[in-house]
């Protein structure tokens, strides 16, 4: 990408699109385009094909969409599905009409088998069915993913598909019927210790493991591939380290310095139990991650206190 190449990041108020935005501005990409969804309904075909027409970017980073945690999932698959497919196949096939130069489509590591290999290989991609409390999104992605490869193949438009791991960062989700693990847990044990409970129960049996990226981290590597990459196959993004669901919760523990016990709920859902990508891929093309899995929860936790409490850890 050309420095001054005009951006439209899709999604740019979200967790990742936010991170994206960041770390444009920061490597020096400034002619961005920025819509909220007040001003583009990314669900409506009209609407974003007068958008292209009139803008024409010359790339376009898909961070738009629904997400949510298992317990969001499993209560919604329908919505996770419709509205995802909607957003994505508006987006990318009009920016193949209009032209559009590079389009980076992000997916997400529970696209994969439920009972694939591990480290997960992007070849696994439709080898086997997801795990059933995510597949409404998982089915969606798959499909965002399987249009950009189609489109290189059939057209030889340079449109990629990247597989990020778990992610989390700044501008997280706190809502606890909506939100992800880490920030999940990180109010959680901030409640438990302000409450002065003796303990906190985790969803599932704790055994489950899991790769988290910080989406500083991730936009670095999609910037990166943006750059440095084409192709039919996806490329997973991840940091290569795995750490299971009550290890990270003895870590947010650790970080929000809460002192009582940790319960299991093994009648709940654990998801996958392993979910570790292969980034051999983006490793090989030169990129590795940098954001340790505690800095980057630390940094997450002194946002969260930032935007609740002013920045003070209140008793």
């Amino acid at each position: 990408m050309d420095k001054n190449s005009k951006i439209y990041v899709a999604g740019h108020t979200g967790l990742v699109g936010s991170a994206f935005v960041r770390q444009l501005k920061s490597q020096g990409y400034t002619n961005l385009v920025l819509r909220t969804h007040q001003e583009l309904d990314l669900l409506r075909q009209d609407e974003v094909e007068c958008f292209f027409e009139k803008e024409k970017p010359d790339v376009v980073i898909d961070a738009a969409a629904l997400v949510g945690g298992i317990k969001a999932n499993s209560m919604a698959p329908a919505d996770f599905f419709y509205v995802n497919m909607q957003i994505e196949q508006n987006l990318i096939w009009t920016a193949f009409k209009n032209k559009v130069k590079k389009f980076l489509f992000l997916g997400s590591a529970c696209m994969y088998p439920k009972e694939c290999s591990q480290p997960m290989k992007e070849d696994e991609l439709l080898t086997g069915l997801p795990e059933i409390t995510n597949e409404g999104y998982a089915l969606a992605k798959v499909c965002g993913s399987r249009l950009c490869s189609y489109l290189y193949k059939q057209y030889g438009a340079d449109f990629i598909s990247a597989i990020p791991a778990n992610a989390y960062g700044i501008g997280d989700n706190f809502d606890p019927e909506h939100s992800h693990v880490i920030p999940a847990l990180l109010v959680k044990y901030t409640k438990a210790r302000k409450n002065g409970d003796p303990s906190i129960t985790l969803w599932g049996t704790g055994k489950a493991l899991r790769e988290f990226i910080d989406t500083d981290d991730m936009a670095d590597a999609g910037i990166f591939l943006l750059n440095n990459y084409s192709g039919y196959e996806p490329v997973n993004i991840g940091t290569g380290e795995e750490i299971s669901i009550m290890e990270l919760s003895k870590m947010i523990k650790k970080i929000t310095g809460y002192q009582g016990d940790i319960v299991t709920d093994p009648s709940k859902p654990d998801g996958m139990m392993r979910r570790l990508c292969d980034n051999s891929k983006i490793n090989s093309l030169g990129w590795k991650s940098k954001i340790k899995l505690e800095d980057g929860i630390t940094k997450l936790y002194k946002w969260y206190l930032e935007q609740t409490q002013g920045g003070k850890d209140n008793e």
